[in-house]
């Protein structure tokens, strides 16, 4: 027997029945937020990946070179291809472009709960505004997408990285050391000591940094963040003031669209560098473990990275597989619609071309199987019962003209009805 690759997983008609229900709900949210939805290559140029986030990252790519000796991977994101479709074909039309995307993706990484070495994701990228309004309603869309598929107890909490680069650049910390410190914030660590940088660096992170990361507030207390800061920064506070001017119009318009159950956490701080200003996340309270964030997101800078000018971004991700996990704990997965909602079945095989003229007419309004084995009416009854088929019609030979016995295979109850009102009573 042939075994599937580590990482991966075979998907049955059920648990199908279930993502393909909460993927409709995702893209018909994003659509009712005027997103359109784009599709890039299964693999990409490597050297856009690694532009992106380094060239540490190839450890973890499906990585190959073609028959034309070119260096390409398996996308193990969907943000860059997205981005780089942007450049390529859109960057000549009217801002804001709004993209939306529900595709598969590989890494080689260890594998775990809710993490796979295929994984598929959902998200959206508003390219061409970072203000406060667009930063918003991103957001905002976010929370909608929970609340509309039923995910309930999940928790979103907000940093900013702009009000960080902007005591960086004040006290002329250099770039690679921004990352380090950002990144280590990014895994919730603010223990600095064994980072390799400059004293007055490090002097600055204990100091200032960590302070900063540890704000955390309601978005109701949304208000004590600027006393904090000030009380942090003191002389220098006018440093961050443009950043923070922005950043609290920006709660106050989250606060307009409604996204109020949220938490401002400056210790999320996003460890990818091209992250520039707002950043979120999204985790599940419960059912994932340690493993727990669903989404994350927040304004960024890769128009330019890829050569197509200084155009700001904001946008999201879901780990799709997190978020079916995350529901499922809940006990809020879609009912599935994978077993066929009818199942016909001709009592004899004399009814056999009465059945199938009948099943052929149905599947125009309902869902219906026909009985293709020749099983006896109590074997298919059996069977209805096993694939949890919520109705049986049978075509029987004592039947007049167009009747049939519709049987509910959860009550028991049966009756005689005309076939063609079988759609209302399963409806």
């Amino acid at each position: 027997m042939f075994k599937r690759p580590r990482g991966t997983r075979d998907l049955l008609p059920k648990e199908m029945a279930a993502r393909r229900a909460v993927e409709s709900v995702l893209r018909e949210t994003f659509e009712r937020y005027g997103y359109g939805e784009v599709q890039t290559p299964t693999f990409e140029h490597l050297e856009l990946i690694t532009a992106k986030s380094g060239d540490e990252i190839t450890d973890h790519l499906y990585d190959f070179v073609d028959k034309s000796n070119r260096k390409l991977t398996l996308r193990p994101e969907l943000s860059a291809p997205t981005i780089r479709l942007y450049v390529n074909e859109l960057r000549n039309r009217p801002k804001p472009r709004k993209l939306y995307y529900f595709e598969n993706c590989f890494r080689y990484e260890r594998t775990q709960k809710g993490r796979y070495r295929e994984f598929w994701q959902a998200g959206v990228e508003l390219v061409g505004s970072a203000r406060p309004e667009a930063e918003a309603e991103v957001v905002a869309l976010a929370a909608a997408c929970l609340e509309n598929i039923g995910l309930k107890n999940y928790g979103l909490t907000i940093g900013n990285r702009g009000i960080f680069r902007a005591v960086f650049n004040h006290y002329n910390i250099a770039e690679d050391a921004q990352n380090l410190i950002l990144s280590q914030l990014d895994k919730k660590d603010v223990q600095f000591a064994d980072l390799d940088m400059p004293k007055d660096a490090k002097n600055i992170t204990v100091s200032i940094i960590k302070p900063i990361a540890m704000i955390k507030e309601s978005l109701a207390n949304r208000k004590n963040i600027r006393s904090r800061l000030q009380t942090i920064l003191k002389d220098d506070f006018k440093i961050i003031e443009s950043e923070l001017r922005d950043f609290e119009e920006f709660l106050d318009l989250l606060e307009g669209f409604g996204a109020t159950d949220c938490e401002i956490d400056f210790l999320i701080a996003r460890g990818l560098d091209y992250y520039t200003g707002m950043v979120f996340e999204i985790f599940a309270k419960e059912g994932l473990g340690a493993q727990n964030q669903i989404l994350g997101g927040g304004t960024f800078s890769l128009v330019k990275l890829m050569g197509g000018g200084d155009v700001p971004s904001c946008g999201f991700g879901f780990g799709f597989d997190r978020l079916m996990l995350a529901l499922e704990s809940q006990g809020a997965l879609p009912a599935s619609a994978a077993a066929p909602r009818v199942f016909v079945v001709p009592e004899t095989r004399k009814m056999l071309n009465r059945a199938i003229e009948i099943v052929s007419d149905l599947r125009k309004e309902v869902s219906c199987e026909l009985e293709l084995m020749g099983r006896k009416l109590g074997k298919a009854l059996s069977y209805a019962n096993t694939e949890e088929i919520a109705y049986v019609l049978i075509v029987s030979e004592d039947s007049e003209g167009d009747e049939v016995i519709l049987k509910d295979m959860r009550s028991g109850a049966q009756k005689t009805i005309d076939y063609r009102e079988v759609p209302d009573e399963v409806g």
